[in-house]
């Protein structure tokens, strides 16, 4: 095994992973992502971006989205995440399987690739690319944070800086160490900055206010993407007069992350409507599997073909409400339309698999996530699974130390 199980889970839980390795499972082995893989990834990242920017696309994508996402907003999330599954026959080929403006992990991933990489052999730190210390890891995220301050206030902004997630997840989720740690970067930048549950909000004489004291950037970990609960009152007020920096938000998630956008992109039909070009097209066919979303018209094929796809919900997150093919039939996909809950069928993708170490991790498939601001990857991680249909984190499987191969001697 390239490092020693006990001195790695140490480790992470002396930079801040208090729940490594009980509810926060950690592989103690790495994947190595060809070079050649990333340089394609790269380029299809910044075609992300530039087709869900184009105006037409943002119009068609809030066209039907509620009256709070139809705003367009300058705000760019600096922890957007792309995962991608990488073929287990031919590593040069990979294929998205959505973007996630909310997407949870970067600060947890950056130490898991460090402190494996620091505990390997020399031969292990010999064939990958050395990742960022974790000082200059912080010191890049925060001139990120800046950076989006400065383009939206101009400079930045007097007032809390806060963290906002529901109370459960504050209380018991997986990732609420990693929103203490981005507290903290906040402060040693002094930054005034907080992490908090909604209910402590309130929107009084114009101003966003946690506390007594005015929030004016808020970092925003709720999964309620279109801001409709009663509790999220206060900030969908604060958003929807342009007075606060809400990132992600209804536009962000409504243009970029929600899963129905993936039919647009996986398929030609509507190219001309969105602005898609034919050199574009012809990217995205090749690494957008067929999406489509759950239709009456569309339910009997769907179920005939129910083998090839994967069933998820649209609004889901964190594999939530994924149906196996196992799971589907024509009845239960009627009972999904009547209910209102829109599922997308997405193409099945093989995964590949992690290689086989003395310790039991042989066995696990792998997927790739690709951290990525205005276009610029800054990070990669991976989740190594017990099952090649879903994303099942239970040891032995986890977060794996995931590192872009390095380059030729």
């Amino acid at each position: 095994m390239p490092v020693e199980v006990d001195r790695l889970f140490d480790a992470l839980r002396a930079a801040g992973m208090t729940g490594v390795p009980v509810r926060f499972s950690v592989v103690p082995s790495h994947q190595v992502i060809p070079r050649e893989t990333l340089d394609g990834i790269d380029a299809f990242i910044r075609l992300f971006d530039r087709v869900t920017t184009r105006r037409q696309w943002c119009e068609a994508a809030t066209g039907s989205a509620p009256e709070v996402a139809l705003r367009p907003r300058r705000e760019v999330c600096f922890f957007s995440a792309w995962d991608f599954h990488i073929s287990p026959e031919h590593p040069g080929s990979w294929q998205l399987i959505e973007c996630n403006d909310n997407g949870s992990g970067f600060l947890f991933a950056a130490r898991i690739n460090r402190i494996f990489y620091e505990l390997s052999s020399p031969a292990v730190r010999a064939a990958v690319e050395p990742p960022p210390a974790l000082a200059a890891f912080d010191a890049h995220l925060a001139g990120l944070v800046e950076r989006e301050a400065v383009a939206f206030f101009g400079e930045v902004p007097r007032g809390t800086f806060l963290i906002l997630d529901d109370a459960d997840s504050l209380a018991r989720g997986r990732f609420r160490d990693e929103l203490s740690m981005l507290r903290d970067r906040f402060r040693s930048q002094g930054w005034e900055a907080d992490v908090a549950a909604p209910d402590v909000l309130r929107w009084h004489g114009g101003r966003l206010v946690a506390g007594g004291r005015e929030v004016r950037f808020v970092v925003n970990r709720s999964t309620d993407f279109f801001l409709r609960d009663a509790g999220l009152a206060p900030l969908r007020e604060a958003y929807l007069a342009g007075r606060v920096y809400i990132a992600p938000n209804p536009f962000t998630y409504a243009t970029r992350s929600d899963k129905r956008l993936l039919e647009w992109l996986s398929l030609p039909e509507r190219d001309a409507e969105l602005g898609i070009r034919p050199e574009e097209r012809a990217v995205l066919r090749d690494h957008v599997p067929e999406s489509r979303v759950l239709r009456a018209e569309n339910l009997d094929a769907l179920a005939l073909r129910k083998d090839a796809f994967v069933f998820k919900p649209c609004h889901g997150f964190a594999g939530r409400g994924l149906l196996p093919s196992a799971q589907v039939g024509q009845t239960r996909l009627r009972r999904l339309l009547r209910r209102g809950e829109p599922y997308l069928a997405q193409r099945r993708v093989p995964k590949h698999r992690v290689t086989a170490e003395p310790g039991g991790t042989a066995g696990l498939w792998a997927d790739l996530r690709v951290w990525a601001y205005r276009g610029e990857r800054f990070l990669v991680s991976g989740r190594a699974s017990r099952r090649p249909d879903r994303i099942d984190l239970a040891p032995p499987g986890g977060w794996i130390p995931t590192f872009p191969a390095g380059q030729p001697s």
